[in-house]
């Protein structure tokens, strides 16, 4: 039975992965489309709570109805090995009482035919000994015979009981069966959805970060924080002529795609001990950061423009993080630092020392679209073993 911590503690996950991701960046111009962004995820967020509450109960309610399911059934199971047993002690006292019925006929057949006889020719004197002795010979026949035709009455009834107790737990079986995939329902999205989507409230704080940055951008540059301001006109993005590794040398580890029964959203690099300087493969502006993630662990987006196009490069299991959203970076900042070892502890998907690095086309804040993902990223092969020693080793 599916243990209840592990189905609340993934309630919030499973209505956070039907939410689509946080709108690219390219499509809000404003402070006001980031104002509004950042109130609908709010409140999402809120009917995403009230849902979570009905899902545990009914959740709740699932895993009694399994447990109460299941306690029918081993109920079930000890009655039918019990009525079993009655079967079996009727089969042998019937076996006993057919032994002695006949020993008792055969003691009678030898009265009836010696005995009587001799005492019917020799006199009267006796004959009333010999007939209460014959009639109580017949009497205990007939109450073995009795007992017998009893005994398989109870034989037939037990064996129809047994037979409604096996149909008892078939159809339990089934019932527990039903209600363990009534609860799996509830999870049968999870694997269609990126395994490091941050949850809702990560979402909002990330949306939230993002328009206060932008406010104090247009604050100090336009005196302006109207809705009207245009994003384009209180910040600019540097642009690349190219890209660069985000470590000085490593090996790929893990690929982008399906791994594990979900999707990986970015390439695995090893070879570096926890502490070892991550850069911007990109110069840009860090548009999202995460903390303590469940899945990924401290986690950085940096917005960037390379050759004319717009992408989002994210940075994940992190052991420090050395900027902020808002911030300007170049190719040469030291953006954070390799984790994966001893974040483990809060960090349930890392096995080891390593930084997980993606890049997706448009700009975004947090929730990266996993359709857009992709592999592998610029200068790198989707290939486990490769191994660079200069961030700028280039692939293809």
């Amino acid at each position: 039975m599916m243990k209840k911590t592990f189905c609340i503690s993934l309630i919030l996950i499973t209505f956070i992965s039907l939410m689509p991701p946080v709108k690219a960046l390219e499509d809000a111009e404003t402070l006001g489309d980031l104002r509004r962004n950042y109130e609908s995820l709010l409140a999402k967020q809120r009917e995403n709570e009230n849902k979570s509450e009905a899902t545990k109960a009914e959740i709740a309610k699932k895993e009694q109805d399994i447990q109460d399911s299941q306690e029918a059934l081993t109920q079930a199971e000890k009655e039918e090995q019990e009525t079993q047993e009655k079967i079996e002690a009727s089969n042998k006292r019937i076996e006993e009482l057919s032994k002695q019925a006949e020993q008792v006929l055969l003691y009678m057949q030898q009265m009836q035919g010696q005995n009587a006889y001799v005492t019917y020719i020799s006199g009267a004197s006796s004959m009333t000994d010999l007939i209460m002795r014959i009639a109580a010979v017949e009497y205990t026949t007939d109450s073995i015979q009795k007992t017998m035709e009893d005994l398989e009455a109870e034989i037939k009834q037990n064996e129809q009981l047994k037979i409604e107790l096996q149909e008892k737990q078939a159809a339990l079986e089934v019932q527990i069966k039903n209600y363990q995939e009534a609860v799996k329902r509830l999870y049968s999205n999870l694997e269609e959805y990126d395994q490091f989507a941050p949850d809702i409230k990560k979402q909002v704080q990330s949306a939230k970060d993002e328009y206060d940055a932008y406010l104090k951008l247009c604050q100090n540059k336009l005196g302006s924080t109207q809705d009207s301001v245009r994003l384009v006109d209180c910040t600019s993005v540097p642009v690349n002529g190219g890209w660069l590794k985000p470590l000085n040398s490593g090996v790929i580890t893990s690929s982008v795609g399906s791994r594990w029964g979900s999707f990986h959203n970015g390439l695995d690099i090893g070879g570096n001990p926890e502490g070892t300087p991550v850069y911007a493969a990109a110069a840009g502006r860090v548009s999202g950061r995460i903390n303590y993630s469940s899945c990924g662990g401290n986690m950085v987006f940096i917005q960037v423009t390379v050759g004319g196009t717009r992408y989002t490069t994210y940075y994940y299991h992190l052991l420090t993080v050395k900027v902020n959203v808002g911030d300007i970076v170049t190719q040469d900042t030291i953006i954070g630092t390799v984790g994966g070892g001893s974040t483990a502890s809060y960090d349930k998907c890392t096995f080891g020392a390593h930084l997980h690095y993606g890049v997706v086309p448009g700009w975004y804040t947090v929730a990266i679209p996993k359709a857009d993902v992709m592999i592998p990223p610029p200068g790198f092969p989707n290939t486990e073993g490769w191994r660079f020693y200069s961030r700028t080793t280039w692939y293809g």
